[in-house]
């Protein structure tokens, strides 16, 4: 480590903090925890400088690490919920309020109780894949963190409706919403990576939620609900409550109808992007135990009502 440091004559470690930060801005957050704070200790004071928490970006390493599958069985362990907390607390500490965007996931009420105290600014907050994260967490999110306009809650199986009411009444300014659930028509796909008991949970009422989104939502432009058991009721809900939507991805959800869909989207005029839901779903995928008879499902997709 000193050769390297003395290279070409150089001494790294008597680098002013200033240029050191002005580096590390260059790293992602990967290189910056595992490399630039482990080198010597005035790298880590430096890579502790507040200018570089003011987004703690983590999406870049779960894409990068998750393959195709983008999740890994080991993250849904104790033990990396533990460690992603610590990183979560701590740069949220190191930040000095100066955090406006946090991307994490796995994380647990109490880390982001913590950091919704610290970051009374925070704009984005994507919490995606934390089954740890509660209602009662999210409500305090909500009332300490106003300024917030884009939300990401997929495969958060512990929030609810009420979480969703709290934050479109509390964050006027939201206008991106994800709201994604893992694929429940064919569970087989995440079998080994994420716990059964997990996938069983996913919650049921579709419609509740709409409600939530619609009531509350109006400035939303950009809604994401893929695998949402939601209806045409809860459709209909949201195009009459949040007439500014540009954006709505539905794919997977296997409640809706095409006729129920072309009807919602007519009255949003902004609607530029709709991902409509795949309504061809193999046999394989089912367990007749499970889901009923074969031929209440060939009826149902051979109308036309169901083509898109």
């Amino acid at each position: 480590m000193a050769m390297a440091m003395a290279m070409e004559g150089r001494d790294w470690s008597e680098m002013t903090a200033a240029c050191l930060t002005n580096v590390f801005l260059r790293l992602s957050l990967e290189d910056l925890w595992k490399g630039a704070m482990r080198v010597c200790r005035s790298w880590r004071d430096a890579a502790r400088d507040p200018s570089l928490f003011s987004s703690f970006d983590m999406e870049p390493f779960f894409l990068a690490h998750g393959g195709a599958t983008s999740d890994a069985s080991a993250w849904w362990t104790p033990e990396f919920r533990r460690r992603t907390d610590s990183m979560l607390r701590s740069a949220a500490q190191w930040s000095g309020g100066s955090t406006r965007e946090v991307r994490v996931r796995h994380c647990s009420d109490e880390s982001l109780l913590l950091a919704a105290e610290r970051l009374p600014n925070l704009e984005i907050l994507s919490i995606r894949s934390s089954p740890n994260v509660t209602d009662s967490c999210m409500a305090k999110v909500a009332s300490l963190c106003p300024n917030l306009r884009e939300l990401d809650v997929s495969f958060c199986y512990e929030i609810s409706s009420k979480s969703l009411l709290l934050i479109g009444q509390s964050c006027p300014n939201l206008t991106t919403l994800k709201r994604n659930f893992l694929n429940w028509l064919d569970p087989s796909q995440h079998a080994g990576i994420i716990p059964a008991e997990y996938l069983d949970a996913c919650p049921q009422d579709g419609d509740e939620e709409a409600a939530a989104i619609a009531k509350s939502m109006i400035k939303l432009r950009h809604l994401e609900l893929r695998f949402s058991k939601l209806t045409v009721r809860g459709l209909a809900l949201i195009s009459e409550g949040c007439p500014e939507l540009e954006s709505m991805d539905l794919f997977g959800c296997a409640n809706l109808t095409s006729r129920g869909i072309e009807q919602a989207s007519s009255k949003l005029k902004n609607l530029t992007a709709l991902v409509k839901p795949n309504f061809y779903i193999p046999r394989s995928v089912f367990h007749t135990e499970r889901y009923g008879h074969w031929r209440l499902y060939d009826e149902r997709f051979q109308t036309n009502v169901f083509q898109i």
